[in-house]
């Protein structure tokens, strides 16, 4: 708890490697992450190091790794990725990793590019059968027509008298050729186009769509093509059709003279594709044996190149002594784990074989250290909420543990409805419950992410939700009558005289608990369940959970305030809590503190029957203000004297709050105590030779002295300036003095919102389920089904989500703006230590490492 509520005690130490053990050192380090190295080499480009080869060859494998993932999620065959962690590789090994990665992209390469090769070849081939399937078909049917009509049928545009017949070409001895091939069916008619408008006339062009979809040889891809077939007299215009058909991208293949040679054609291919076919499945089961050797390592080999590159990186941070045959790192390690970090590098040293063990010694430092907050699987989403906020300064207290109960009861404050609650906690545990499932961990959705991140937070608002709709007795839109209810209903009636038909035809009867003998008593737990018959419900929610929010409000800024303390007390700052702390928190009790004594005396004096001639709470607090407690009827006797005593206390804690701590400063500035105006640590020797680290002054304002010396060096000190901490001073505590009243009326959304989600619920059970329920018939029975499916949809889509995701960022603000702020400042560095789990440990859609 005590790492929870502070971060870890921090110290920065040096390491020192020797050569030929630093790189185990640094790899147990990461197996353990225990340090956050430093760099001391800011000013060295990073292609100037001495490391910077060995992460080439990281790369270089890494980039062989990227391709095998490729080729192997290609071939949809499963990684291994199992708990296996490999640690990371001795460099005499990097050697043959990479031998044997670059034979398997040679081995692989070849294959593969054999195989695209095959393919494109069967694929040119299976065009090439069907354009002399379907051309045949063009021959016969030309044979059949007559040539004139031939053309005219081709060429519709054409007029005429300026057509030529075919035979009459053929006996003037005009040379005739054709070219056959295939074109996407997109392009037809502009190739068309092109053939007439360049030929003028001297050729005829035959086409067909194929039936089915065709892979493209160049692509791979499925396309709908059509085989053409074009006769042309002349070698000019030979070779003008050629060039068109190369600009159309068009498969040209061979067109047989007669039929003879078509024949021979087709036994020819038919034969070439069956033995393709041959040869392509015995390739595709070799690479799939390829691929099925590397996937077996893959995995290992990924891991151990990601840690090794982690090393050299870390190496390239280091810094070597004079000798060159020693590093020095520095790094930020708590100082529980010091042991451990001594035990690391003794095992380090001793797995390399070094002569000269490598050691750790502590150094002095004036930089703030960075903060680590130990987290478990529970207790990590309410500490990312704080940290999203800001990550708490070194030392200082830590919202996260009162997080844990105050943000799901917040949330559920405005959430609250038994139904909605089990839901979302039923969600909650099944996610718990299959928490180690690597398929719900390891999924690319962020959105799912998200939510399976903050399972035990939807857990605790989920159980939160169920109590506060035990108390407000709401579940989905209806109420619970599990103890019977305290209201007599036959007294009401006997006493209003009111008639069997008065009653039926009034629908806008309210509960008076006025009425004698009507009201028997307190219901047990919650409310009772007859407001939810009653029209003035809503008037009497309204009021309950208006002083509920207040309450609830100034209880939660008031705990605040109070962990401050806790800070000025850790710094040591104890002239904070008189001129700070202090007449913060009697300017927020006596005004905002009394609104609250106000509204729980009149909930205990005041009872049923008073109702009517209680004075209104609201008006007493206004002329608490304006000094006018004789205008109205008094709550108590001597109220007027105590309101001027709170209200001059709250007045005169401003000036204290406004003067106090910067004249406080001033004062020591002047005396004997010299006042740092540095932020840092200094490390300082006491009596028993024990080193120990000491918080000095946030900055110029916090007035700590020290007056010990400092092993860390001469630090200089300058004038202390009233002006800036007056200002600063001012901006405070006219911060924190129009805060306390917008903070107050800030926690009235847990009741606009609780009314606003109950209001909700009750329109949508009005408006859909209703309507299911009003047939009493078979037919109703059935209508019901998908009315309940509708009514189920939306009480997911609407109240629980989007309705959930408003009152948790309204918790968010609560905690941020009106909680965080009394004594959190955020402003610090979150510890990231060298870890290897902190490294990405499964692959990318793309196979990517």
């Amino acid at each position: 708890m005590n790492s929870l509520l502070r971060s870890e005690e921090m110290c920065l130490a040096q390491l020192f490697l020797q050569s030929g053990s630093a790189y185990d050192c640094i790899s147990e380090l990461g197996e353990l992450g225990l340090v956050e190295f430093r760099d001391l080499n800011p000013s060295v480009n990073a292609f100037q190091r001495k490391y910077v080869s060995e992460i080439k060859k990281c790369e270089e494998m890494e980039r062989i790794l990227s391709y095998l993932l490729r080729e192997i999620k290609k071939a949809d065959i499963s990684l291994p990725e199992g708990d296996v962690n490999p640690v990371a590789p001795l460099p005499k090994h990097v050697i043959a990793i990479m031998e044997q990665l670059q034979r398997l992209e040679v081995e692989l390469g070849e294959v593969t590019r054999n195989k695209e090769k095959l393919q494109k070849n069967l694929l040119e081939l299976t065009e090439y059968t069907h354009m002399l399937r379907i051309t045949r078909n063009f021959v016969q049917r030309s044979a059949e027509r007559e040539p004139l009509q031939v053309q005219y049928e081709e060429f519709p545009f054409l007029e005429k008298e300026t057509m030529m017949d075919y035979n009459s070409m053929q006996r003037l001895g005009a040379k005739l050729g054709f070219v056959s091939g295939l074109i996407h069916r997109v392009k037809i008619e502009a190739f068309e186009r092109m053939l007439w408008r360049v030929c003028k006339g001297y050729t005829i062009l035959s086409y067909a769509e194929v039936d089915e979809y065709l892979d493209d040889p160049d692509t791979g891809e499925p396309t709908k093509s059509v085989v053409f077939l074009i006769s042309y007299w002349g070698e000019q215009i030979g070779q003008k059709v050629k060039k068109i058909c190369d600009c159309y991208h068009c498969h040209v293949y061979p067109y047989p003279s007669n039929n003879e040679e078509r024949n021979d054609v087709v036994d020819g291919l038919r034969t070439r594709i069956q033995d393709l076919h041959t040869v392509l499945h015995r390739t595709e089961d070799y690479l799939k044996q390829v691929l099925l050797r590397a996937s077996e390592s893959v995995y290992t080999w990924v891991v151990q190149i990601k840690k090794m590159k982690a090393i050299y990186y870390i190496l390239n941070q280091c810094s070597f002594d004079v000798t060159n045959k020693c590093l020095i790192a520095e790094v930020w390690c708590p100082v529980g784990d010091l042991p451990a970090l001594r035990r690391a590098l003794e095992e380090g040293s001793r797995k390399s074989g070094a002569n000269v063990p490598s050691f750790v010694n502590r150094i002095p430092s004036s930089d703030i250290p960075p903060s680590l907050i130990r987290t478990n699987k529970f207790t990590s989403g309410f500490q990312n909420i704080v940290d999203a906020y800001g990550v708490c300064t070194y030392r200082e207290v830590n919202p996260a543990p009162f997080t844990i109960i105050t943000f799901p009861f917040l949330f559920a404050v405005m959430f609250g409805d038994l139904g909605h609650g089990i839901i979302m906690a039923s969600f909650a545990f099944w996610m718990v419950f299959y928490e180690n499932d690597r398929k719900l961990k390891n999924t690319r959705n962020e959105i799912w992410n998200t939510f399976f991140e903050g399972r035990y937070m939807i857990l605790m608002m989920g159980l939160f939700s169920v109590y506060t709709g035990f108390i407000y007795n709401d579940c989905f839109s209806k109420s619970l009558n599990i103890f019977g209810s305290k209201w007599n209903v036959s007294a009401m009636i006997k006493a209003n005289n009111w008639t069997k038909e008065y009653i039926l035809g009034n629908h806008f009867l309210t509960l008076d608990p006025n009425v004698t003998g009507v009201f028997t008593g307190p219901y047990p737990f919650g409310i009772d369940p007859i407001w939810n018959l009653a029209t003035n419900r809503l008037t009497f929610l309204n009021s309950y959970k208006m002083k509920m929010s207040v309450i609830l409000g100034v209880v939660h800024m008031s705990f605040g305030v109070i962990l401050s303390t806790f800070n000025h007390i850790h710094f040591r700052k104890s002239h904070n809590l008189y001129l700070v702390f202090l007449p913060e928190l009697l300017f927020l009790l006596c005004l905002f503190g009394y609104l609250v004594f106000m509204i729980l005396y009149k909930w205990l004096v005041f009872s049923a029957k008073d109702s009517r001639h209680a004075p209104s709470i609201l008006i007493h607090f206004i002329n608490m203000f304006m000094m006018q407690g004789d205008a109205i009827q008094p709550l108590y006797a001597g109220q007027n004297g105590l309101q001027i005593f709170l209200l001059l206390i709250a007045v005169l804690s401003v000036p204290v709050m406004l003067l106090g701590k910067p004249l406080y400063l001033y004062w020591l500035s002047k005396g004997s105590h010299r006042i740092g105006t540095y932020r840092g640590y200094e490390r300082v020797r006491h009596d028993s030779d024990e080193e120990v680290y000491l918080l000095r002054a946030h900055d110029m304002e916090e007035g700590s002295s020290y007056s010990e010396g400092s092993m860390s060096g001469e630090h200089q000190s300058e004038e202390f300036n009233v002006g800036d901490e007056l200002l600063h001073q001012a901006i405070h505590t006219i911060e924190y003095c129009l805060g306390c009243i917008s903070n107050t009326a800030s926690y009235l959304r847990l009741w606009a919102l609780s009314l606003a989600h109950a209001q909700l619920s009750e329109v949508l059970w009005a408006m859909v389920m209703r309507v299911g329920l009003k047939m009493d018939t078979f037919l109703g029975v059935l209508f019901l089904v998908p009315v309940f499916g509708l009514f189920a949809v939306l009480t997911v889509s609407i109240l629980l989500v989007m309705e959930g995701l408003s009152a948790f960022l309204h918790a968010l603000r609560l905690h941020w703006v009106e909680f965080q702020n009394k004594f959190y400042s955020g402003n610090g560095v979150k510890f990231v230590p060298f870890s290897f789990s902190l490294m990405p440990s499964s692959f990318d859609n793309d196979g990517v490492l």
